[in-house]
């Protein structure tokens, strides 16, 4: 394992995506991140699209929302629910579309977010499952996960914040 402030990781099996970054913060700066609206000041930039809108009942069974705003300007709503709440450890929630994804639709899937203590902050694990029968989808969603990480050590990392 690298020391220090490793490029976020991320592969897809074709039914499962797996990423993994160091974030510099402390796991509970990091789990409020994911599951705020602190969302909509790191999640994104002006060249992809921005999270707007964020809202979440942070129980199990309760529900969460947010708005896409493309580059272009369209707006694409998501949500889901949360299945698992273990604070500041492990988050697991529901994910849907509720538009025509080019590549997933509106199917859904489920999002396992785990953070583990690690010496300079926390080592943040996404596992991304439910893509059986959208191999490109997962593919996609393996090259975002790396991305939506960068975006994030970047919001914690010390003077990189992207504009």
């Amino acid at each position: 394992m690298m020391l220090g402030h490793s490029s976020p990781q991320a592969m897809a099996n074709g039914e499962t995506v797996m990423a993994s970054a160091e974030i510099l913060a402390p796991a509970e700066q990091v789990f409020a991140a994911l599951v705020t609206n602190g969302v909509e000041r790191w999640w994104g930039s002006a060249d992809t699209y921005r999270m707007t809108g964020w809202i979440a009942d942070l129980r199990v069974g309760g529900r969460w929302a947010v708005t896409v705003r493309t580059a272009d300007g369209r707006r694409l709503p998501a949500g889901g629910a949360f299945l698992e709440i273990e604070m500041p450890r492990r988050i697991v929630q529901t994910r849907r579309y509720d538009w025509d994804h080019p590549t997933l639709g509106r199917h859904e899937t489920t999002v396992a977010y785990l953070l583990e203590p690690i010496a300079a902050g926390t080592r943040l694990t996404i596992c991304h499952g439910g893509f059986a029968g959208f191999p490109d989808a997962a593919a996609e969603h393996a090259e975002g996960w790396a991305r939506v990480l960068g975006w994030l050590q970047g919001y914690f990392g010390a003077g990189s914040q992207a504009a």
